[in-house]
């Protein structure tokens, strides 16, 4: 049982970092953005979206997409500041899981029906926002890989469960 415990609190705490690591890569997009232009963009240096094709078009249309309205209206960037905020309280929801794994499964049942719906999201709003179809593949697989790890928990609380007194 202490196996099992063990376990579910490692893989509790990866839910943990990566809901942390993806809410606090939501504060910096246009720093992030330039650093993935400076990659993607020929050796010219050249960040016009229409000379590239492919995820290179994608984020330097991003990138230009984010610098002309950070310029002009930066309190946009106050909405990526609260969905940063939302995934560090997800996370914090999840402690309370890592302590009582047995108490707080319902915190990892609700992981994975957010985990679940992130692919109609992706498939509803992504056509309707213009997001290419490998952004949104790439957008589900964090959810998938998410459940992946919920669903392990889960049957690892199961057994738990059965082993105790």
């Amino acid at each position: 049982m202490n196996n099992h415990l063990y376990t579910i609190r490692v893989l509790t705490v990866l839910v943990i970092v990566g809901l942390v690591i993806s809410g606090l890569t939501a504060f910096p997009l246009l720093y992030e953005l330039n650093l993935l232009a400076r990659y993607f963009a020929d050796p010219s240096g050249n960040l016009d979206p229409s000379a590239y094709s492919g995820v290179a078009h994608w984020i330097l249309l991003v990138r230009q997409g984010l610098e002309q309205t950070y310029s002009a209206y930066p309190f946009i960037a106050y909405g990526t500041d609260w969905l940063a905020f939302g995934h560090i309280v997800i996370a914090l929801f999840f402690v309370l899981a890592f302590r009582d794994p047995i108490r707080y499964e319902g915190v990892y049942w609700v992981g994975v029906w957010a985990s679940v719906l992130v692919i109609p999201l992706a498939f509803i709003c992504g056509p309707i926002r213009g997001i290419p179809f490998f952004w949104r593949m790439l957008d589900c697989m964090f959810g998938i890989v998410a459940m992946v790890l919920l669903f392990r928990i889960l049957s690892l609380i199961r057994k738990v469960k059965i082993e105790e007194p």
